[in-house]
Order: C-alpha cells, then sequence, then structure tokens
C-alpha cells in the first residue's frame, strides 16, 4: 500500500501485531555508526536501519554499540510510530466569530471609510 493513502485503522492493525511478526515485515540494513565513540563505534557495523515495507516507515537505532540491542530498540521506536499513527484524528471543532469582535471590525472599517472621506478634495466627485 502507498503511505499517503494508508488509514489509521491499518496502522492501528499493524501496531497491535507482536514484535516478531512486525520484524518479519521489516528489511533490515546494518551500517557503520558515526560520532562520538571511537574505536567502539567506528570499527563495528553495529547501527540498524529497519524499513517496514507495508507502510514504509523507517527507523534507525545507533544507541548502543551492540547490533541486538540497536534491533530491539528499533522495534520499539517502529511499534511507538505505529502507534502514534494508529490513533484517528480528533475531530475539528469549528469556532464562530464572537459578536462583539464582528461588530468592532464593522465599526474600524466605518471609521476608516469617513477618514478616508475626509482627505479628500472638497470638489472632487470621485
Amino acid at each position: 500500500m502507498d503511505e499517503n493513502k494508508m488509514g489509521w485503522c491499518e496502522y492501528a492493525r499493524y501496531a497491535a501485531m507482536a514484535a516478531e511478526e512486525l520484524a518479519r515485515d521489516c528489511e533490515v540494513q546494518v551500517f557503520r555508526a558515526t560520532g562520538p565513540g571511537g574505536q567502539g563505534v567506528n570499527t563495528t557495523d553495529s547501527a540498524v536501519r529497519m524499513k517496514h515495507v507495508p507502510t514504509g516507515i523507517t527507523v534507525t537505532a545507533r544507541e548502543s554499540r551492540s547490533q541486538f540491542q540497536n534491533r530491539a530498540s528499533c522495534l520499539r521506536k517502529l511499534h511507538a510510530e505505529l502507534e502514534r499513527r494508529g490513533h484517528p484524528p480528533r475531530r475539528r471543532v469549528k469556532t464562530k466569530v464572537p459578536q462583539r469582535s464582528r461588530q468592532r471590525r464593522l465599526n474600524d472599517k466605518h471609521f476608516n471609510a469617513i477618514k478616508k472621506a475626509n482627505r479628500r478634495k472638497p470638489g472632487s466627485d470621485e
């Protein structure tokens, strides 16, 4: 399915799945993490990137020096994102412009019209 056309119901269905089932639907890439950490980070392929193929959601974890822990972290992040997208959107409550504000705006327009009329030359009828 296209990521943009999925509704919240589909995300909720995926969020209800177990971690092992989610892992089966994912493409996993391991790569070398960058940043602070020195030799422990620079020499091992411990960072993990997971893409959930049905939804197109991609998550990355490189917090730990252990690839196994980073996979678990990726699954937690993926599950949290599916949970977030799985909630129905809130109903929008339309707000009405208060009567007093509407009246104030009309009065301001009226006074501006009077001001402009007073600036005109007395002889011109435009």
